[in-house]
């Protein structure tokens, strides 16, 4: 404990002298550091704030310092936590390479492959991108047909991704490929790294019905890859798909945390409370039925992010998320999509424009955008990192331990077929 408060005061004060007083304030949606070869700074701090933090580690306190990371125990890095949070510091970056690949990559990978990315990913220098599902692969992303043939010291890639995510922002993407074409569907594919700058990839952005996407249609021309970024063995890529889409579930389970005590005050949560509480220009919640449905959502996100803190910590006691990310994923993502419903009941008709309201002359946050937009896209968020359906039949045979239902209705049938 005496070594715990020795870091705890020491990190204070670190923080105290290094983290800009712009970077303890809510951080607009255009102001996100993804990082990346061509990263934007629209706040020149952010980039002094990143520079630091990843410096130190910090931006991966519990990574292995040898691969760029922190080095923390989990013990140091639950009091980081707590003293980034007392000061609202911003993240200093957003990354699917930390939230998604690294966590997988440390896992599974080859020393020389963390020695090549880890560093890389720890400091914003790379981007990356997701490449999962296929027009004909979503929820059955097992049945995806890129294929990857092997040539030489290089795979040959052919194939197309759809809903992949800053696609046309990306620098490199993690990529699930078929390596073999006579096996069981899940047992022929393989995990593989490359550069979105290669010859013979291209993107197509998709447009939502919000106005707004970070949405992509991506395409694979004969795109060469080096065989040494194959992570894992051939043909065993669904094990490192499956890991990493828990990462990936507790990822998206955050969308939930927006008004809940993990909260820095993000966009969503700025948005939607305050629509919560808008009545032209006078503050006010008159009407019951909603004051107890807006009073019942913050208990909700409440317990749903002491929920969530305890997860995280049982994960870092154990090797990570595990199926109850699943169960994560589906609460979080209803929780943000009822915030925007009641964002929408409370706004009334000042909710119905397109642009922001403080366009439309409210007082609300210039950097808000519309409350009708947000609700549109909230609604994708039961779809994106395996549909709602997808996750309950994960609980059900992963967390609850149920059988089987789907070999129980076959059954059934043949059963009644025969006249049984």
């Amino acid at each position: 404990m005496q070594d715990l408060e020795t870091f705890r005061a020491e990190t204070r004060a670190w923080l105290e002298e290094n983290c800009p007083a712009s970077m303890r304030t809510p951080m607009p949606e255009d102001e996100t550091v993804w990082g990346g070869r061509n990263a934007v700074f629209k706040n020149p701090d952010s980039k002094i704030w990143l520079e630091r933090m990843s410096g130190r580690g910090w931006t991966t306190p519990t990574w292995p310092a040898e691969y760029g990371g922190g080095g923390l125990s989990k013990a140091e890095s639950l009091v980081l936590a707590e003293e980034l949070q007392r000061i609202k510091a911003r993240p200093p970056l957003v990354s699917f390479g930390i939230s998604m690949l690294g966590p997988v990559l440390l896992e599974m990978a080859t020393h020389e492959q963390k020695l090549e990315h880890i560093p890389k990913i720890v400091r914003g220098e790379i981007r990356w991108c997701q490449g999962y599902s296929e027009p004909g692969a979503g929820s059955d992303l097992a049945g995806l047909g890129t294929k990857a043939i092997l040539d030489g010291d290089e795979y040959v890639i052919n194939g197309s991704k759809i809903w992949t995510s800053y696609a046309d922002q990306a620098d490199w993407i993690f990529c699930l490929v078929r390596t073999d074409f006579e096996a069981p569907k899940h047992s022929g594919i393989s995990f593989i790294l490359f550069d979105m700058a290669s010859p013979g990839v291209s993107t197509k952005p998709i447009k939502l019905i919000s106005g707004n996407s970070v949405f992509c249609e991506t395409f694979f021309d004969d795109v060469r890859a080096p065989a040494r970024n194959l992570v894992g063995r051939l043909n065993d890529g669904w094990t490192i798909a499956k890991r990493l889409l828990q990462h990936e579930r507790t990822m998206i389970s955050g969308f939930g945390l927006s008004s809940g005590r993990n909260n820095r005050g993000g966009l969503a949560d700025n948005l939607a409370l305050t629509a919560m509480l808008y009545r032209g220009d006078v503050v006010e919640l008159s009407d019951p039925v909603l004051r107890d449905q807006i009073a019942q959502f913050l208990i909700d996100s409440e317990a749903f992010a002491l929920t969530s803190q305890r997860s995280a910590q049982e994960a870092k006691q154990s090797k990570g998320p595990n199926a109850t990310s699943s169960m994560l994923k589906n609460y979080g993502c209803e929780l943000n999509k009822r915030r925007y419903e009641l964002a929408l009941q409370a706004a009334g008709t000042q909710a119905l424009g397109w642009e922001s309201l403080t366009e439309a002359g409210s007082d609300f946050d210039p950097q808000e955008l519309s409350v009708t937009r947000q609700w549109l896209r909230s609604k994708g968020n039961s779809i994106e990192g395996g549909t709602y359906e997808v996750q309950l039949n994960v609980i059900a045979k992963r967390v609850l331990g149920l059988p089987d239902m789907t070999s129980m209705v076959g059954s059934t049938v043949g059963k009644k077929q025969a006249g049984v």
